[in-house]
């Protein structure tokens, strides 16, 4: 199994090379909100000094790392997959003896962030030089105890993606069944502001979904800002979700492809 893994990344990362202007409209796309949201937020914090116990350099920081940790736990999977279920091409996939969602989808995934990180950490770079962030409170210690977190926030992330790209089994609006989800996501996961700002029924339910998994979780981790109870609850919180989430994909996917027809099957 990992000599198939082998192939496929070599396979998937020569891919992600012939496909270089998609990658900087995808990098420009994560880029914009995380940084229009920074530039606000640092701004009301500098106007009043801070903004309920969050400085300025407080807001720099986290959505500096929340860059990072986006990037190491979204995923693509409805662009890569949607098309090929409508279109019938999946047909195709289904011959090998091979999971296509669990191997080529997933290698594909994970070759696209190793190539965008290339492009993306100069920028990162000069956005620190930009905002001089005072990382203090960063430590290698909390960077390393943050990258299983990224992995377990990465996986969850990978199976709703998968998850929500096969309902294209049913409908052909699964794009807008994305968008939406991705709104919630946007909600819930401390993009758009920490959840320590939202109200306390959002911050509870936040507390419950995996989307908070996927962003918020990593990045306090990062910025040293939970305790040891929390930590704990939180990892095991993560592997509940990914078990849910793996069923639910599991589900979906073997209903879909039951009733999936493709033109000239």
């Amino acid at each position: 199994m990992l000599r198939i893994y082998r192939l496929l990344w070599q396979v998937n990362w020569a891919e992600q090379w012939q496909y270089r202007a998609n990658l900087f409209m995808y990098l420009l796309y994560w880029l914009v909100s995380p940084i229009i949201y920074l530039v606000v937020w640092t701004t009301v914090a500098n106007s009043q000094g801070s903004v309920k116990g969050f400085t300025a350099n407080d807001f720099i920081t986290y959505y500096l790392i929340l860059l990072v940790v986006d990037q190491l736990t979204s995923d693509i999977t409805i662009h890569l997959l949607a098309t090929k279920i409508q279109d019938g091409t999946l047909s195709g996939e289904l011959l090998k003896p091979i999971h296509p969602i669990l191997t080529n989808v997933l290698v594909n995934n994970i070759a696209f962030k190793a190539l965008i990180f290339i492009v993306f950490l100069p920028v990162w770079v000069v956005l620190v030089l930009l905002f001089r962030p005072d990382f203090a409170a960063v430590t290698w210690g909390n960077v390393l105890f943050a990258l299983p977190a990224c992995v377990l926030g990465f996986a969850i992330s990978f199976l709703i993606g998968a998850t929500i790209t096969c309902l294209a089994f049913w409908t052909t609006r699964v794009y807008s069944l994305n968008e939406f989800f991705y709104a919630l996501g946007i909600l819930f996961s401390g993009q758009f502001v920490p959840l320590e700002l939202m109200p306390p029924a959002i911050q509870q339910a936040a507390q419950l979904l995996p989307f908070q998994l996927t962003r918020y979780f990593p990045v306090q981790l990062i910025l040293g800002r939970l305790s040891p109870e929390a930590i704990v609850q939180n990892y095991a919180l993560g592997l509940l979700w990914l078990a849910i989430t793996y069923v639910l994909f599991s589900l979906v996917w073997r209903n879909g492809v039951k009733r999936f027809s493709a033109v000239g099957a």
